[in-house]
């Protein structure tokens, strides 16, 4: 027994200090860096393991390889912009050009070189027959190209349905290009998409690996979804595709998301996004600027929006630093749906100062996991919030997986982007800021139509969880960083 112990002790101090070697020859911020070492100590030996597959950062060569990718078509129009609010000329129209909205425009021109786009028409999708009827038909319309981008492809009915649109266009010779996420969609085989290829379309994973899910970038995916239509239509926001999103899981029920169509400038943004993607995933045969991808779109509505993406390629965390901005000018109210609510001390602070201030900070998030381990850390920050005064209601009629954010009814966003670490840090990700009152209305409208599906957490709910709970919820909170 003696030498066993012997051994023990020894496994545990090499464990130790490989985990501290591990940990800090990369650079992370202090409360990764201490979820890590936990796990790492805590699970001797099998934490190293996990490290490997979801701890490890991205490559400097590959992250060359992303940041490399010209944003094709759009650096003129960010430096003509840039000049404008120097010169103080008006880029938004004068009823949407409040201070707030000029501040916001400009944090994303600068942090994300992302552009204003005007004279766009924005349709909500808040149902998932509704959003797949749309963009099956507008496939089924496309002249020149389908460009498509989404986190999960299923082989299911939808996914078919989907999939027959893309067949039929590509067989008439239009340019059908896919990107799906290597992990989001594990089980979908490229074998799906072979009558697809036959007819000329092109198909292609986000950070595959030959080996199957013996990936070591496996904890940095594509969460985007995006399609782009002739390059006239773009569709952007939560849904995937796949039988849940029609509410056909019997265990989610019916889903709540938020999708959007843009016709208008907008979608350019969105091919740009869209190119700097599929030449990160192909660099091989990359594409190049044409006129068909950025076509002539005349004026369609009145919404200026901007398309901002944010990843792991980057320090700079663009969608959280609007999230955060937005927050920090409200006035009256902030209306948050999210499914994850795992916000870094910075966001949360950001809230907690609103809430505090008066404002009138409302947060929503799902009844039941999707993913459990997160959900548990999700309870625990929503009874912070509550706690300081804000209101989190629980969504009881379905799963919510919507990605929504609306100030003072002006401003808002609606994307891919979660309102958690995870989000922020280790995704590819991509949101619609729109400077439009009407849409922000609209937007504001459907939070509160699902307000009444929903449930008011309380205090005395909070205080009456057992010991169990609040364990779990804690913990979970503590790997928050990682998860």
């Amino acid at each position: 027994m003696r030498y066993v112990f012997y051994f023990v002790s020894l496994f545990l101090a090499i464990n130790s200090i490989f985990a501290a070697i591990t940990v800090f020859r990369e650079k992370r911020d202090i409360a990764a860096t201490w979820a890590w070492l936990l796990v790492l100590n805590l699970l001797p030996g099998i934490g190293f393991i996990i490290y490997f597959f979801i701890g490890k950062k991205i490559s400097k060569e590959k992250i060359f390889d992303i940041q490399a990718q010209e944003s094709i078509g759009m650096p003129e129009l960010v430096e003509a912009q840039k000049q404008m609010l120097l010169e103080e000329e008006r880029l938004l129209s004068k009823k949407q050009d409040t201070e707030d909205s000029k501040e916001i425009t400009n944090l994303f021109l600068e942090s994300s070189e992302s552009i204003l786009t005007k004279g766009n028409q924005v349709e909500f999708f808040v149902d998932g027959k509704e959003k797949f009827k749309s963009l099956i038909r507008d496939i089924y319309q496309a002249e020149n190209h389908v460009h498509m981008i989404y986190y999960i492809f299923h082989n299911d009915y939808i996914g078919n349905m989907v999939l027959k649109a893309l067949e039929d266009r590509a067989a008439a010779g239009v340019e059908v290009l896919v990107i799906y996420d290597a992990l989001g969609s594990r089980a979908l085989k490229l074998a799906s998409f072979k009558r697809l290829i036959e007819l000329g379309g092109r198909v292609e994973t986000f950070f595959g690996s030959r080996l199957g899910l013996i990936n070591f970038r496996i904890n940095f995916r594509n969460h985007r979804k995006i399609v782009v239509i002739d390059g006239k239509i773009g569709y952007i926001g939560g849904f995937n595709v796949g039988n849940e999103y029609l509410g056909m899981d019997k265990k989610f029920g019916y889903w709540r998301d938020t999708h959007l169509k843009i016709e208008g400038n907008g979608v350019l943004a969105l091919q740009s996004r869209f190119i700097m993607d599929w030449n990160a995933a192909v660099p091989t045969t990359p594409l190049e600027y044409e006129e068909k991808y950025f076509p002539y779109i005349p004026r369609k509505g009145e919404t200026n929006l901007q398309i901002v993406s944010s990843g792991p390629d980057t320090e700079i965390q663009q969608i959280k630093k609007g999230y955060i901005k937005m927050i920090s000018t409200a006035d009256e109210s902030v209306y948050i749906q999210t499914p994850y609510f795992v916000p870094d001390e910075a966001l949360i602070e950001t809230l907690q100062i609103a809430v505090m201030s008066g404002i009138d900070v409302k947060i929503m998030i799902p009844n039941k996991p999707d993913h459990p381990f997160i959900y548990q850390a999700t309870l625990s920050y929503a009874a912070q919030m509550v706690d300081v005064g804000a209101e989190v209601y629980i969504y009881e009629n379905g799963f919510l997986h919507s990605k929504t954010i609306v100030i003072d009814g002006e401003i808002c966003s609606v994307g891919t982007a979660n309102f958690d670490i995870r989000s922020f840090k280790l995704n590819f990700e991509v949101n619609a800021f729109m400077y439009d009152p009407s849409v922000a209305k609209q937007q504001e409208s459907y939070f509160f139509k699902d307000m009444e599906k929903s449930r008011l957490l309380t205090k005395e709910e909070i205080e009456n969880q057992s010991k169990w709970v609040k364990f779990k919820q804690s913990f979970s909170r503590l790997l928050s960083p990682i998860l």
